[in-house]
């Protein structure tokens, strides 16, 4: 899988036109209500208070759509949680179990969501379903992904292993939540946390945790009461296109200065474009590629070619592909391939997809370390002998 992906965020005219609409409903409803839009993240975009709307609405309209946002469902059913019974609902962090809070939606992924208050709950939920429902615009950012998240956290753990250090890892999202932790059995503790905290201050605050640091140390004292900001050096936010995707945080190296330059490799493994695409183009550095060879897997997916990370340890099924073209690279190891003859009872595993356990007739090829072999679409072609590891690149292009 890649290291980022691509994924759509309600913008500021999409928040515009599901608050219009929102208010729209209020008006027929001759309802005095606040109107709250988030992102996914459960961030406030835009807020509305029709007229003598009750104050404190605000804050509520806020947590019934960031509960709707995070909990990626209505917020009616965290509220039906507790009226059935299950108190340990509201000990659920972030979430206000109150109806009136409804996901915004663009297929099946979360965009943001809306929240209402300040007239009935069923009154409420019918308004914040009517901006949802409204036509609204969304804008496409990248996004870190698990398996990126995890190549950033264990590209900082390699290094601190070759420097004698065993410091935590946490690789966070755009908003600050947590994607995955390394913690070597040799870290302490307390690491566990403030690598956390650390990354989450980059993060939402899309600069180094540092800058926070040097203002508290520094004679701003007040820089301590920014909200969710944790002021040690060592989380470094990660950015693609000049976007912040997520951040990595370090905490329990052999001091502060060494967390934010382990920090700055876990960044720099993303940020130079390992695992993703620049401009069309896709660069994937040696430890990537490393790693995705360890179990093999796909490096890159497109909708028209992949990029596979090919690894075999015996032989294989005979395969068609009625559609795609398989272009081999040999990375490490031998293998005997069988390119061409007739499958015996194949059998279909999907669309334009054969498998068979045999082939009759065909060529032989012998493979080794730095061999190329390009098997065109609608061949069958089976790995009859195989070392272990087998290790080879492979281009699949439509055809």
């Amino acid at each position: 899988m890649a290291h980022v992906r691509t994924r759509r965020i309600v913008d500021d005219a999409g928040a515009d036109a599901v608050i219009a609409a929102a208010e729209k409903k209020a008006r027929e409803q001759d309802s005095r209500v606040v109107i709250a839009v988030v992102d996914p993240h459960g961030e406030l975009i835009e807020m509305r208070r029709t007229p003598n709307a009750q104050i404190a609405s605000s804050r509520v309209a806020l947590d019934k759509a960031r509960t709707a946002a995070i909990f990626v469902r209505p917020s009616r059913e965290m509220e039906e949680q507790v009226t059935n019974g299950r108190l340990g609902a509201l000990a659920l962090h972030g979430a206000s179990c109150l109806i009136g809070g409804i996901p915004l939606k663009v297929g099946n992924e979360v965009v943001g969501a809306i929240g209402t208050s300040g007239e009935t709950p069923d009154e409420d939920e019918a308004i914040s379903i009517a901006g949802a429902q409204a036509d609204f615009s969304t804008r496409s950012v990248p996004a870190l992904t698990y398996e990126g998240a995890k190549h950033v956290a264990e590209s900082v753990g390699r290094a601190a292993a070759e420097r004698g250090v065993a410091p935590v890892v946490s690789a966070v999202d755009a908003g600050g939540a947590l994607i995955y932790l390394h913690r070597p059995d040799e870290a302490q503790v307390a690491s566990v946390e403030v690598t956390t905290d650390k990354a989450r201050t980059a993060a939402i605050y899309r600069r180094e945790s540092k800058d926070f640091e040097d203002q508290a140390s520094g004679g701003r004292p007040s820089a301590l009461h920014l909200a969710r900001a944790v002021p040690l050096q060592g989380g470094v936010p990660i950015e693609r296109d000049g976007e912040v995707i997520g951040a990595v945080g370090v905490s329990g190296a052999s001091s502060a200065d060494e967390d934010r330059e382990l920090a700055l490799i876990g960044a720099r493994a993303i940020s130079s474009s390992a695992g993703g695409s620049m401009n069309g183009a896709a660069y994937f550095d040696h430890d990537a590629v490393a790693d995705k060879f360890k179990e093999g897997g796909l490096l890159l997916d497109t909708g028209r070619y992949k990029l596979d990370a090919g690894r075999r340890t015996g032989p294989g099924e005979v395969e068609y592909h009625d559609g795609v073209v398989d272009v081999m690279h040999v990375v490490e190891g031998r293998a005997t391939i069988l390119t061409g003859g007739e499958m015996v009872a194949p059998r279909e595993v999907a669309p334009g997809e054969l498998r068979a356990d045999s082939v009759e007739g065909g060529t032989r090829h012998q493979l080794s370390e730095g061999d190329v072999l390009a098997i065109p679409n609608g061949v069958p072609h089976q790995f009859t002998v195989v070392s272990d590891p087998f290790l080879y690149f492979v281009v699949k292009v439509e055809a």
